[in-house]
């Protein structure tokens, strides 16, 4: 039921975001930490990649909307399609010093964490902090999500902040079932048992 409900929070994403577009990526699975050190170590191939965790990106027009999602690599080619494709032209990216932002087709500019957070309108702490949000979803609500089912929790992450304005509880709930029309989450979808066959 509950994932059903989530179904219902996925939102139209089909309008681009426009004006100052925050875009940055994270990664979500284990805390290392809490791993044996052999395991670690077996984790992490190169800088910037860790096995065994999954790539979420997200983007972040201020003052408006978050858009984020699951994606299998964060290389160049991907961040550069769902850049062009989920923002306006004429839009204004951040990013940071990822190297697989440079040649983007919006105006661009870089924050460099090694120097500093922010640089007069320059950051990326907006979705940040939307991170910040999701992850302790993640760990702290939910304790354990698959991979398979991460998009969902996301889904319902990117509502919960894309609706935070709306104080009123009964809006909120209004918005939710009024997304539950004409979508339908079968037990095989919902297992996965469809792609196995």
């Amino acid at each position: 039921m509950l994932q059903r409900i989530r179904l219902a929070m996925q939102e139209d994403d089909s309008t681009q975001l426009k004006g100052t577009v925050e875009m940055d990526e994270t990664f979500v699975g284990g805390k290392a930490k809490n791993m044996h050190a052999s395991k670690r170590a077996k984790l992490y191939n190169t800088p910037g990649t860790v096995k065994g965790k999954t790539v979420v990106v997200g983007m972040l027009e201020r003052g408006g909307k978050v858009r984020a999602g699951v994606v299998a690599e964060r290389i160049k080619a991907v961040l550069l399609e769902i850049a062009h494709t989920h923002i306006a032209p004429g839009s204004t990216l951040m990013t940071d010093e990822l190297g697989a932002y440079k040649g983007v087709d919006l105006q661009h500019e870089v924050i460099n964490h090694a120097e500093a957070c922010v640089n007069s309108h320059i950051h990326t702490n907006g979705i940040e902090n939307f991170w910040s949000l999701l992850k302790r979803g993640l760990g702290g609500t939910y304790i354990s999500v698959e991979p398979f089912h991460l998009f969902r929790y996301i889904d319902e992450q990117m509502f919960r902040y894309n609706n935070r304005r709306d104080c009123n509880d009964r809006i909120r709930f209004e918005n939710v079932m009024a997304g539950i029309f004409g979508k339908r989450l079968t037990y095989a979808d919902l297992t996965g048992a469809q792609a196995a066959h």
